[in-house]
This record gives C-alpha cells, sequence and structure tokens, in this order.
C-alpha cells in the first residue's frame, strides 16, 4: 500500500465534514497526530510478509 503524498490533515478535515462532525480548532491538531500514529501502525502491518498459503481462520479460537 503506496500513501506517498497522503495528507492526514487534509483526510481528516474530509472526514469530519462527511460525518458532520464539528471538529473545534483545539482538538484538531491532537486528531491529526492520533491518525499520523494509526497510519505509521497499520503500515507496519500492511507491510508484514505472509506466505501465500496462509488462509484467514473463520473462526478465532484462543
Amino acid at each position: 500500500m503506496r500513501t506517498e503524498g497522503f495528507n492526514v490533515g487534509e483526510y481528516v478535515d474530509q472526514i469530519a465534514l462527511l460525518l458532520d462532525l464539528q471538529l473545534r480548532d483545539e482538538y484538531r491538531d491532537s486528531v491529526v497526530a492520533n491518525f499520523e500514529r494509526i497510519r505509521a501502525i497499520a503500515n507496519l502491518v500492511n507491510e508484514f510478509p505472509l506466505a501465500e498459503e496462509i488462509e484467514a481462520a473463520p473462526i478465532f479460537e484462543p
């Protein structure tokens, strides 16, 4: 998954509009920072190599 050029601040602004969420200015920077962290974690998960023969389990049983 390529995320170069992805602007997290713009994403937060657009999603807030889409959801009709009144995101106050004093919280916006913190929301953007959290989405940056989420993006970094998601990139680690998505970049982890898996063997082709691995299948998703239909039921999780610990």
